[in-house]
């Protein structure tokens, strides 16, 4: 398994498409992967680390986990069938459940766990960003440094 790292979330265009951003902690691959807008939006207020009036649903199940006794040890990004990724929460107490990858990701933030992908995940679906692209990847970094939730909208 590979560390990955959460670069951000951003809405592709034209499709309107919001997609979540992993690279490699160790390389320099990095994993898109085409996520909804309500997880996009639980992404980005993770990162932001702005704590919303009332917890969302990934606070929500952060907090039962803590009223549990129970840790997110690991999340890991373990398939790419049909275009659709799958991921596993690994916790504390060896209990392992699927989940989609967004969500994964979304209580990963909030709980300081280690998000993971297989060689085979990354060998399929990661890119690698020339060096002559790295300022697009930078320009990418900076684009998220300026947004907040409230501008991926609502999901209708």
């Amino acid at each position: 398994m590979l560390q990955m790292e959460v670069v951000g979330v951003r809405v592709e265009m034209p499709s309107n498409q919001p997609i979540v951003l992993l690279k490699e902690a160790n390389g320099d691959r990095y994993l898109p992967i085409w996520i909804g807008m309500t997880e996009a939006t639980a992404i980005a207020m993770a990162q932001t680390e702005e704590p919303p009036p009332r917890p969302l649903t990934h606070d929500l199940f952060r907090d039962v986990l803590n009223a549990l006794g129970v840790r997110l040890r690991n999340v890991n990004i373990v398939a790419l069938r049909d275009g659709i990724f799958f991921a596993d929460l690994v916790f504390s107490n060896g209990v392992e459940v699927s989940a989609r990858p967004s969500d994964s990701i979304a209580l990963a933030l909030r709980t300081g766990a280690h998000i993971f992908a297989s060689e085979e995940v990354v060998s399929e679906a990661g890119v690698t960003v020339p060096d002559d692209q790295e300022d697009e990847v930078e320009k990418f970094r900076e684009f998220l440094d300026t947004i907040s939730p409230d501008d991926f909208g609502r999901a209708g």
